[in-house]
């Protein structure tokens, strides 16, 4: 055998991807779902914070402040093994998925926030002005007039932080979720060859460069034009 030929049959060998192929395809559908969860919740909760903080209630602002650098400052795999392994301590046992679920999306509520409240804050004070002085409400200036113009300042560093978040689903592995790495490592040790992580990283360039591509798209669309 040559060495190429070795090295197909220890990264390539068809006979292990054909036998673990259906627990790979489990693992993506696993993956999406966590992944949908996570950007869904956690751009909701970070919207809804920068809104509340823009309120300017002070000591409510003190506490979004401290949650949102707490869980930006915690590597999300520290937060993950916490929950899981932490919470059954207070009689709260929630499943490695929703550990992992939770977890990643808390990381990304926080780094959203700060988004948000960047793009918020960027808008010039006399666009609030000019928008109260028409007669319009606080809650009515900053839906109306200050936070689409917001949202279109905060889509590229939006775009790049959740795709960087979202693939933090891997992390799950740790407490046994079963998404793509995990899927490949149990048939990696069970199948004694390293062919499933590459049918693993395979479904990962599937599943996240159209969702890059997409996110360049949206980034391109939505920029203000020079």
């Amino acid at each position: 055998m040559s060495k190429w030929e070795k090295f197909l049959d220890t990264f390539f060998n068809a006979r292990v991807m054909e036998k673990y192929l259906p627990d790979i395809l489990s693992g993506v559908l696993v993956t999406i779902e966590l992944a949908v969860l996570i950007v869904i919740s956690g751009l909701v909760a970070g919207l809804a914070l920068a809104l509340v903080r823009s309120l300017g209630l002070r000591p409510l602002n003190w506490l979004i402040i401290f949650v949102v650098d707490l869980f930006r400052s915690l590597p999300p795999l520290v937060i993950i093994v916490l929950m899981y392994f932490g919470l059954p301590a207070a009689d709260v046992s929630p499943s490695g998925f929703v550990s992992t679920w939770i977890s990643l999306a808390l990381v990304l509520m926080s780094f959203s926030e700060e988004i948000f409240w960047a793009g918020i804050t960027s808008i010039p004070k006399g666009q609030w002005e000019a928008a109260r002085s028409t007669g319009l409400s606080f809650g009515q200036t900053l839906i109306n007039v200050i936070l689409p113009q917001a949202l279109r300042l905060t889509i590229p560093p939006l775009t790049n932080r959740t795709i960087a978040i979202t693939k933090g689903t891997a992390l799950g592995t740790v407490v046994a979720v079963t998404e793509i790495l995990g899927q490949a490592s149990s048939a990696v040790s069970n199948s004694y060859n390293p062919s499933p992580l590459m049918m693993g990283a395979a479904a990962y360039i599937v599943l996240f460069l159209p969702v890059v591509v997409i996110g360049r798209w949206i980034e391109t669309k939505f920029a203000w034009k020079r």
